[in-house]
């Protein structure tokens, strides 16, 4: 990854997430307005329809409506099958083996919420993404300014807002299997709540 700096990602704390995940946390990490904010775009972009991927996923996945199937993968198998909307629930650490368990080509779109900045693999995983989802499908990253500091990426926390939307953009643009990425801040700016910022591509 020599498009990032020697130890953008390394963490504060490098011992395995398994442990770390393990408890379960049924709270949103976000406040109410930018959960909303959430499912606003999922619904304007289209990506509650069909068959989607929920990645880093956990008890609830912010969809207004949700799509006809939904799977949700993630760390934590207890927060996993407490997800109404989930249609499938798959245990996976994407820091372990960043390769997905799915066929090419099966998933109309795919979304991660409030955890790209836990990756330490997020170009291999990008790749992976672009495989599994099918061409003109959408990959959509959504975060905020809050996390685990611990388990962000130290490039993440070296980082003021504008720039990790920078970062995303960067490994979209950094992956053969996406066209040119967007992005927006889906809540008020200089407002007192949670920012929640977006950005996505489409499979090519």
């Amino acid at each position: 990854m020599s498009a990032f700096p020697p130890g953008f990602f390394d963490r504060l704390d490098p011992t395995p997430d398994a442990a770390f995940y393990l408890p379960e946390r049924l709270v949103h990490h976000i406040d109410d307005e930018a959960v909303r904010a959430v499912g606003d775009l999922y619904e304007e972009l289209g990506v509650d329809r069909g068959t989607v991927l929920d990645l880093m996923s956990s008890w609830v996945s912010h969809f207004h409506v949700p799509p006809e199937e939904l799977v949700v993968l993630g760390m934590n198998e207890a927060e996993l099958r407490a997800n109404g909307a989930a249609s499938r629930c798959v245990v996976h650490d994407l820091n372990a083996v960043p390769d997905l368990p799915f066929d090419a080509d099966s998933f109309d779109h795919a979304v991660c919420c409030l955890s790209v900045d836990y990756l330490t693999s997020p170009l291999e995983v990008f790749a992976e993404v672009a495989q599994v989802l099918r061409p003109g499908g959408l990959f959509v990253c959504t975060f905020s300014n809050r996390c685990f500091p611990t388990k962000a990426i130290r490039g993440w926390l070296a980082a003021r807002e504008s720039e990790r939307v920078a970062i995303v953009r960067r490994y979209f643009e950094l992956t053969d299997g996406f066209g040119p990425p967007s992005a927006d801040l889906r809540t008020p700016p200089h407002g007192d709540g949670d920012p929640l910022w977006a950005v996505w591509a489409a499979a090519r």
